[in-house]
């Protein structure tokens, strides 16, 4: 067995283990000597690839590369993010697809690398030291979906240890939601695909948008509510000087609090102006959105109408009933005397009676 194949092998060979060998046998006649040379070896009653994944990720855990104090928390606001992948990959055309949409203000840097074949782990790691050195708030390593031996690049060991030597934090997003990688698990965080991973480190520009209208609007609300309050201040000083002040000073004052009310017009224009020219392109998202729910809204108002409707009290009083009153109180008839003036009303007719006569039934 030359020392090429043994280094192509994904799993070790451990004393007592039970294998499968493919090969040859040659004799030296010489010596009366037999040779075996191998072409294949695989672990007996299961995968070789099964098996250098259960025994990498056991060594890892032994390591501590899976604990949790290790983990580096991903930061809440992103600048500047690297995405180690393949440059012509669909897994990056879906990320930077997606970036666009949800937070396109993000500085995004892509560093290229092999993601399948023998030497993707190598690539992938050099990678990964590289972009440790880019001063970026979070990286996503990661590649689409395919097979276990597609995939296996983000098995190795070299991998790991690059991961795990990072002060970065790192995303790893590999394959689809079933696959689960030794990258995975070394990660500070494991997205189940390459979209996923975006999503799960960079805002929604549209939860932004909103709650930005809103303070916008808490500003605005804020800001007329102290013009009022400056004004009423102003209309009180101006009272207390009409009944003290001379005429001259008055008219001063009436002066002043017009350059002061001027002022704050168009110190209110001037800011609503800028308000607006920052807005606007957000603005017609912002409308969509209102319309919609406002659609929502008249539905829910309909469904509400016709509740109501059913619970008019005019609709449920039972016919021929009617509420007895005397002197605007409810009574019963038998507190009712002839000769005596009372009130009779259901949900929609009132009727002012007299009592001819009185009789127990």
């Amino acid at each position: 067995m030359g020392r090429c194949f043994v280094a192509r092998m994904k799993f070790r060979i451990e004393k007592g283990m039970h294998i499968v060998v493919e090969g040859s046998v040659s004799v030296y006649t010489l010596r009366g000597e037999y040779q075996f040379q191998t072409v294949k070896i695989e672990p007996y009653g299961q995968g070789a690839l099964a098996l250098a994944f259960e025994q990498l990720k056991e060594k890892l855990k032994n390591k501590g590369y899976f604990d949790k104090q290790h983990k580096k928390p991903i930061p809440k606001e992103i600048h500047h993010l690297v995405l180690v992948t393949a440059k012509e990959s669909a897994a990056l055309h879906d990320m930077l697809k997606i970036i666009e949409k949800r937070w396109p203000l993000v500085e995004v840097t892509v560093v290229d690398t092999l993601v399948q074949g023998e030497q993707a782990g190598r690539s992938i790691a050099s990678a990964l030291k590289y972009a440790d050195t880019l001063g970026t708030d979070v990286v996503i390593v990661g590649r689409g979906g395919g097979s276990t031996e597609d995939l296996w690049a983000f098995n190795e060991e070299v991998v790991a240890d690059a991961i795990f030597a990072m002060h970065t934090p790192v995303v790893s997003a590999v394959g689809h939601e079933v696959d689960v990688l030794i990258s995975d698990y070394v990660a500070d965080l494991r997205a189940p695909t390459p979209s996923a991973a975006i999503e799960m480190v960079l805002p929604d520009k549209n939860e932004l948008l909103y709650h930005l209208d809103e303070t916008a609007e808490g500003f605005v609300r804020a800001f007329e509510g102290q013009l009022l309050r400056k004004m009423q201040q102003l209309y009180h000083i101006e009272s207390l000087l009409r009944q003290q002040a001379p005429t001259r000073k008055l008219q001063e004052i009436e002066q002043a609090f017009g350059r002061m009310q001027e002022e704050y017009r168009r110190t209110l224009h001037y800011k609503f102006g800028q308000y607006m020219m920052q807005i606007q392109p957000l603005k017609i998202r912002f409308e969509q959105s209102m319309a919609m729910l406002l659609r929502q809204k008249e539905q829910q108002a309909a469904y509400l109408h016709e509740k109501m409707k059913l619970s008019d009290p005019r609709l449920q009083c039972k016919e021929g009933w009617a509420q007895v009153s005397y002197n605007s109180k409810p009574v019963s008839l038998s507190q009712i005397e002839p000769q005596m003036t009372f009130v009779l009303e259901d949900a929609s007719i009132k009727l002012e009676a007299v009592c001819l006569s009185k009789k127990e039934i």
